[in-house]
This record gives C-alpha cells, structure tokens and sequence, in this order.
C-alpha cells in the first residue's frame, strides 16, 4: 500500500548559506535558503545549472557543510555529522556501481558495510531486487547490463538499508528519452512503495512535473517558489518561473484593480481581462501578466478579441501545432492547438487572428 505523505518535515533547511572560496574568488552558491520537505514526500529541486540545487542535495547528504544555518533531519540537527552517520543515501548521476561484483552483490554491499547478519542481507536483497524487478538478472555482472537496468541497481543499493532519505542527483539524465520517461514512472512508484523520503534534483522541468509532489524552482542560489506542480505551472509568482516552466507568453498590462473578488487589467491593445495576482501580493499600476499557449485560442472574429495579429509561422509537432502570431506591439504570442484526427489546420502563415483565453489563464506576475 502506499505511504501517504507526510505532514511533519523530514528535512529542514533553515537560512542556510554556503560560501566557496575566498576574497576575490568567492562565490556564493546558496544565499540564505529555507525550505521543510516533509516525510514521504517526493521533493524536487528544479533549475538551470549552477543555481544552487546539486550543492544543496550536498549539503543534506553531508558532502558540504552550510556557511551559515543548520540543517534538520527529523527535529535533530545534523549539519555537523559525517556522511556515514546520517541515515540518507545517495544516488549519483553515474551510479558508481561496482563492475566486478554482480547485480545482488552490489546491492548487499552496503548492507555487508554496517555489519548487517547474512540472514537479513539476504532477505533484504531479495526483497530489493523484487522491487525493482531484477530478480533475473541477480548473478549478472553490472558491466554486463543497460544503463536503464544499472540505475535500478543503484536505487536498490541506496534503498536497502532503508535510509530516511534518499538523495537523487540527476539519475536520469545519462539515459535516453523513452528509457527516461519510463523510469520517471519507477522512480514515483518506488518512492510510493518504499515510503521514503526522495529529494530529486533536476534541470528538466518535465521530470519535475511528471514525479514531484513539490517542487523548489530555484535560481541565483536563491529558492524562488514552492508549489505542487500545477502550483507551479499554472500561477507562477516570478518571471523567471515563468519563462523556466514550459512555454508562456508575456504581455505588458495596467492594474485596474478588483471587481467581484477578481482582478481585472488593461491590455495594450484597450481591452479589458481578467488576471489573477499571486497569493499575497496587492499589484499596482504597470504589471506584466502570463498566458500559457494551451489556454489561449484563435478566432476568426478578429475585431471583437482582446488581441489581434497576423499568423507568422505554423509549427506541427504532431500531438499538437503552434501558431507564432505577431502583436501589433512587435511580440510574439505563441497558441497551442492540439491535433485531432480529420481537424483542419484552420490558420496559414499571413492569416490575420483573434487571440481569447479565459478568464483564469491569466496570471499577473509578483514585481
């Protein structure tokens, strides 16, 4: 059955710096971070490269240890401890399996490490290899299997002695596509069966959307927003957020302020729509809104929609086709269609175009 999560934090991260170098090589990797990842919870630390993430995930493993702050595993502070003495295990983005020993006995190596009786060792292993459905391949050196198969083996290996947390720097990314996104579902399935902490570390936003249950979108060392992902995806509170998750149009607006409890602006174009301010924040006067492409439609009724343009490009990615229409203003507003068998394409490159979206696709971004 699985685990539910948590409402107690497994982790915390309180106000936690960390500096690299000194005087004119000083860098500062994470600036004043906090967050609380709660027990059997997948959590997941989003951003580009060199935002702060991965020397996060070092820092809970005990690699690192903070400048400033402390960090907190179950209400013990563990900011001073070794790696070896904090219940949490590591799953590197190159494995670092053993090529000369065999699928079962690299998972029974840790194990073996504490000092665990041969009895347990072997039921363990056997329970592991179950759970990641290698059972047949158990005698099989791992430089003799995929690399698809070789990361089930490293997930076995870190789960088995039953870590609190379990640390995941990028497991993914040396794999190819539909390997990847079938192991996006293992990973969640594990993660539900084991009932354990799994703190993910990606900068694929599509890994995080499709396994978290939240996710931390970092930049500049900083954490910018936290939310489950469609938190995330549908009411981003910063631009950057915006322009990392997924595509999204920006479209320049004044605040007129709140009528029946929702928030109204004024586009460039002189009409009036609805938009929704991040929780918290009273905008006012110039604010920048998002839409994203798939809450946005074209109409042929051009004269009565809040937007107005003329088709510049039509992109067919199969599953869907996008419609690049240029604004009067000189941007580019970017509407997802999806395909449907026997619908036709509808507008051609040099079609003027309506541009609607509902009252809810759009979101007015915190200043």
């Amino acid at each position: 059955m699985d685990a539910p999560v948590g409402t107690s934090p497994a982790i915390e991260v309180e106000r936690v710096s960390k500096i690299f170098g000194s005087g004119e090589d000083e860098v500062l990797a994470l600036d004043d971070v906090s967050v609380a990842i709660r027990k059997n919870e997948f959590f997941t630390l989003l951003g580009p490269s060199g935002c702060g993430k991965t020397t996060l995930l070092r820092l809970i493993a005990g690699f690192e240890h903070p400048t400033r702050g402390r960090i907190l595993l179950e209400g013990s502070d563990i900011s001073p401890l070794p790696p070896y003495r904090r219940p949490v295990n590591t799953v590197f983005q190159n494995y670092a399996l053993f090529p000369h020993l065999t699928v079962a006995g690299n998972i029974a190596f840790g194990l073996e490490m504490l000092g665990r009786p041969r009895p347990e060792i072997d039921q363990t292993v056997q329970t592991m290899l179950a759970l990641v459905k290698m059972r047949e391949l158990k005698n099989r050196r791992t430089s003799q299997i995929s690399g698809g198969q070789q990361q089930r083996v490293a997930l076995a290996r870190a789960l088995a002695p039953r870590p609190k947390v379990l640390l995941l720097d990028e497991p993914l990314s040396a794999l190819d596509l539909k390997l990847r996104k079938e192991m996006q579902i293992e990973l969640k399935r594990l993660q539900h069966e084991t009932g354990i902490t799994f703190v993910f570390v990606t900068h694929d936003q599509e890994e995080a959307l499709t396994m978290s249950d939240r996710i931390a979108v970092m930049s500049g060392g900083r954490i910018l927003q936290i939310g489950s992902p469609r938190d995330i995806y549908d009411h981003p509170a910063e631009r950057f957020v915006a322009n990392f998750i997924g595509d999204t149009n920006f479209l320049e607006a004044e605040w007129l302020g709140t009528s029946n409890g929702t928030g109204t602006v004024r586009l460039s174009s002189g009409a009036v729509v609805a938009a929704s301010p991040p929780a918290g924040s009273t905008p006012s006067g110039k604010v920048t809104i998002v839409v994203r492409p798939e809450h946005a439609e074209l109409t042929p009724d051009v004269a009565s929609a809040p937007l107005r343009g003329i088709v510049e490009n039509v992109v067919y990615f199969g599953t869907d086709t996008h419609y690049h229409v240029a604004l009067p203003e000189g941007r580019e507003f970017i509407v997802r269609r999806q395909n449907r068998r026997g619908s036709a394409a509808g507008f051609g490159p040099g079609t003027p175009a309506g541009i609607v979206f509902a009252d809810a696709a759009a979101q007015i971004l915190r200043d």
